[in-house]
């Protein structure tokens, strides 16, 4: 059973910074996929980035795509996501999730993964 194990979330002023981090307590594909999704209070789990091991490929949603960044260190079968230019509406909990991926995998739907972090919360004032 895969553990993830998710660091680094806190409150930031709009405007600001603050960096997730998630390691996988190991990686058991070569076709590994990390990423994170978030959730508001009375919203539903939205995707937010995934990293491929395999590729070093990334994926974005269109509401982050410039402002965060989601990076992995093979060392540390980690992934961190660095969120920039934070606005209110960042504001959720953000939960690390992990897949082993396989044809017709979907990076934005939660159902495609098979792990799950505790989820961090990230509140970002104005």
């Amino acid at each position: 059973q895969v553990q993830l194990v998710e660091s680094g979330g806190g409150a930031a002023q709009a405007g600001g910074s603050l960096r997730l981090s998630c390691a996988a307590s190991e990686r058991t594909s070569d076709h590994f996929a990390m990423g994170w999704f978030r959730q508001a209070p009375g919203k539903e789990r939205d995707f937010v980035a995934v990293f491929l091991w395999s590729s070093g490929s990334t994926y974005y949603a269109n509401a982050v795509k410039g402002r965060f960044t989601i990076s992995g260190d093979n060392s540390k079968n980690t992934v961190y996501l660095q969120m920039n230019n934070l606005k209110p509406e960042d504001t959720a909990v953000y939960s690390c999730a992990a897949a082993v991926v396989v044809p017709g995998w979907a990076a934005a739907g939660p159902g495609d993964y098979d792990y799950w972090g505790q989820g961090t919360q990230v509140t970002v004032s104005s």
